[in-house]
């Protein structure tokens, strides 16, 4: 789906198609174009109509990269990172969106739903601000509005792992290690996008491309202020996450141990028992002892009580149970 909007004379509207002459800086104009999903017959604005290098072209037909600038010959391609959101509502996943900043025009090419672009995509006819500021601007806004949507979800992320720290000692089961691998892996994922993202952004912050003025990269710092904790955060994440498998492991294990004790009293109990009864059932000479035969049978059992008992004090007082 291709979303045009046109800024002229300080006035918004959208329009159905594009006017190669909107694209002369000379035009007093300024163009944003959205392509969401587009299709290959859509994609071709990129190459035919705005005629972007063959090799950014190529990046923003592909899936997946991770956040990088470049500077082409009248432009600048970014590729950033936003939250793209699950079904379930507990996880989350990025998506990358393309940019293209021009001196007069805005493209910016993602798969699926963006937030921060469709809350500008409302306002923009209706605010002046949205686009009256230019390109630089405007792509401002839509990564500070996609780097402002982290924020929640890594608060998510944070009481997760608060009740896998929990889990980790109540009920250290399967479902728990699963859960635990899941968000490290998670975790791992967002260390991946979000300090190549800072570095982007920090680059912007410096200056280092002519096209970025003193004003917007001093707003681009404070982009790059909430980057920089977001990677902090997930630093913090992964040491805590080892921590909590380290945690489980140990809890595992020490339930193992103590199975493992109760099973070895268990059998060392049974071994003098055992004795008795390979000894009594014998079909040798045996001292008799007084009564009857039933009477035999009740001494015996006597006499393997007597056994566990004394094994069990002793035991105890070795601290052994």
């Amino acid at each position: 789906m291709v979303t045009i909007f046109l800024n002229r004379n300080g006035q918004t509207e959208q329009v159905q198609s594009i006017d190669r002459a909107w694209l002369n800086r000379s035009s007093n104009t300024f163009l944003w174009v959205d392509l969401f999903g587009p299709s290959v017959i859509e994609l071709l604005i990129l190459s035919d109509t705005f005629a972007f290098h063959p090799l950014s072209v190529e990046d923003a037909r592909a899936e997946l990269h991770y956040p990088k600038i470049e500077a082409y010959d009248g432009y600048l391609y970014a590729i950033l990172h936003g939250i793209a959101f699950a079904a379930d509502g507990r996880d989350f996943e990025t998506q990358d969106v393309d940019f293209f900043i021009g001196p007069n025009y805005l493209v910016t090419v993602h798969n699926g739903p963006s937030r921060s672009i469709q809350d500008l995509q409302d306002n923009a006819t209706r605010n002046p601000r949205v686009m009256n500021e230019g390109p630089v601007s405007l792509f401002h806004r839509i990564v500070d509005a996609m780097v402002d949507h982290y924020r929640p979800e890594v608060e998510k992320l944070e009481d997760r792992l608060d009740d896998l720290e929990a889990e980790a000692f109540d009920h250290p089961d399967q479902e728990t290690i699963r859960r635990i691998l899941h968000e490290k892996r998670r975790v791992a994922g967002l260390r991946r996008i979000v300090i190549p993202q800072r570095d982007v952004i920090a680059r912007l912050a410096r200056r280092d491309f002519v096209d970025i003025s003193t004003d917007m990269s001093f707003r681009f710092r404070d982009v790059y202020d909430h980057l920089q904790r977001l990677a902090d955060d997930t630093m913090m994440f992964q040491d805590r996450i080892t921590g909590i498998l380290d945690a489980y492991l140990s809890n595992v294990s020490n339930r193992l141990n103590e199975v493992m004790k109760v099973l070895t009293v268990v059998a060392t109990i049974f071994m003098p028992l055992t004795l008795l009864s390979g000894i009594y059932g014998m079909n040798v000479h045996m001292p008799q002892f007084p009564g009857s035969d039933s009477a035999q049978f009740w001494w015996l059992v006597l006499i393997m009580l007597g056994i566990v008992g004394v094994m069990l004090a002793f035991f105890k007082r070795k601290r052994w149970i």
